[in-house]
């Protein structure tokens, strides 16, 4: 009995003491899993902070001190290629695009431009900026380039550069910007409003949708104020304003507006504290690498354009022949071209922010609507038959059923003459978007007698037309 007595008190006092341990592990296991929480935290706090003061605090270069001892931030900012795909003409735009990041060095055969005479023009072109446009074989060679295989696109963007220089030189000097960065818009956009990247940088100035609100850019459903022409260069001016401050250097600000002011600032580590932008381009990414070539020899070749045999064409409507009228009901471009005459691709190439075509009204917001001069006076002098022409219309609009039914699997639509694809869009309610990837569109251009697949959502019916008709007989006596 004496011995079954002490087996058990020994196997108690084995179990006691493997509990006591087991607690004991079990405590300390539970306070290295708090302590890795907690550091985990603290890492990810710290990757927020610096994220968010990226543009607030870069790291103060001392030429006394050794480069060698430094380490890469725990944070690298990886930015993703630019501008590759965008929403209007595909040819320019993959154009500039390729000449940015695919910018080659060699020698270039172009004997309508010497050296020497290209060294003394850069040499004016020095004076009278902030930018470092001093000579070096490598810029020659980006200047040659673009003069000897892109001249039919630099045209094209002169001629464009005639309505958005104006507004762009404005804005610049109302933030105290160097006028020369109109010309960062060629390198980003080929100054197209409209345009995104595969990573979603919209509009002339290719801005991300984080840092377009951070600057006060209004983006919705209906609006994307990244493609408005001023808004969007007033929000390029103050984020450039904060590089410079943050660089010093116009140069610099340029790299960092491009690839972020975390990649300037460790190719500036890497290249052993130097600060001009040729001894850092090599440490720079490959895009960033050919940005600031691209920007100058842009601006060479703008400044120097007559000399190279270049037009500067009058654009088809001026920024000073437009102003704009802020909307009371919502309208859409196709029905202000209705009762106005004016061509639907103009309103949109005049209003560029509006998504879907639509102006939308909101009583706490100040939507307006962009017009030639010649037609605002009528406009206004009939803004209420106008208005209830559109109210009219959108009444028209297909109410939801109670049930579902199946719609037909397609349609196939013939195009006619002053079809586009808002217009035939609407009419079966489908996006636009849709319309072009069904039938592989690469652009918003048509031709008669195209056909076009389309899987509506409504079937077609024609409307009366009686509405319309009167706005706009309205509309010719008041001219």
């Amino acid at each position: 009995m004496n011995f079954r007595f002490y087996i058990v008190l020994f196997i108690f006092n084995i179990s006691f003491c493997y509990a006591q341990k087991a607690d004991s592990t079990l405590v300390q296991g539970v306070k290295v899993k708090d302590s890795l929480v907690q550091k985990t935290s603290m890492m990810q706090d710290s990757l927020i902070d610096r994220t968010t003061q990226g543009l607030k605090e870069i790291l103060v270069l001392k030429d006394s001190l050794s480069f060698k001892t430094l380490k890469d931030d725990a944070y690298a900012a990886k930015i993703d290629q630019k501008w590759l795909e965008e929403l209007y003409s595909n040819a320019l735009y993959d154009t500039i695009y390729k000449s940015v990041s695919e910018l080659k060095y060699d020698p270039v055969d172009y004997p309508e431009l010497s050296t020497d005479t290209l060294k003394a023009r850069l040499k004016r072109l020095d004076a009278r900026t902030p930018f470092n446009v001093e000579y070096n074989p490598s810029l020659e060679s980006v200047i040659k380039s673009y003069l000897k295989h892109r001249r039919r696109h630099l045209q094209t963007l002169i001629t464009a550069s005639a309505f958005y220089f104006p507004m762009f030189e404005r804005e610049l000097d109302n933030q105290n910007i160097p006028l020369e960065i109109k010309y960062l818009a060629i390198v980003e956009s080929a100054l197209k409003p409209r345009a995104k990247s595969r990573v979603g940088a919209t509009g002339l100035w290719q801005f991300m949708f984080a840092t377009g609100k951070q600057y006060g850019l209004d983006v919705s459903s209906y609006v994307d104020e990244r493609s408005d022409p001023i808004k969007s260069t007033i929000a390029a001016s103050k984020y450039l304003s904060d590089l410079y401050r943050i660089f010093g250097d116009w140069d610099l600000a340029l790299a960092a507006y491009n690839s972020g002011p975390g990649n300037v600032s460790k190719a500036i580590r890497r290249s052993g504290g130097y600060r001009n932008y040729w001894n850092i381009r090599h440490n720079l990414p490959r895009e960033t690498a050919g940005y600031l070539p691209a920007f100058l020899a842009n601006m060479y070749i703008f400044e120097y354009a007559e000399e190279h045999g270049f037009t500067k064409y009058k654009p088809e409507i001026a920024y000073f022949e437009t102003d704009t009228i802020r909307v009371k009901r919502m309208i859409t471009l196709d029905q202000v071209s209705e009762v106005t005459s004016v061509p639907t691709e103009k309103l949109q190439f005049l209003n560029p922010s509006y998504k879907l075509d639509v102006v939308p009204f909101i009583k706490e917001e100040n939507y307006s609507l962009r017009l030639p001069n010649e037609v605002i006076g009528t406009f206004v002098n009939n803004e209420d038959s106008i208005y209830a022409y559109a109210k009219a219309e959108f009444e028209k609009r297909e109410k939801p059923l109670p049930q579902f039914f199946e719609a037909d699997d397609k349609i196939t639509y013939r195009v006619k003459s002053g079809d586009y694809l808002g217009k035939i869009s609407r009419m079966y309610a489908v996006r636009v978007s849709d319309i072009k990837r069904w039938n592989g569109l690469r652009s918003n251009s048509l031709k008669i007698g195209q056909r076009l697949t389309i899987f509506p959502k409504k079937p077609h019916t024609s409307t009366s037309s009686a509405p319309k008709a009167a706005v706009k007989i309205n509309l010719l006596k008041a001219r």
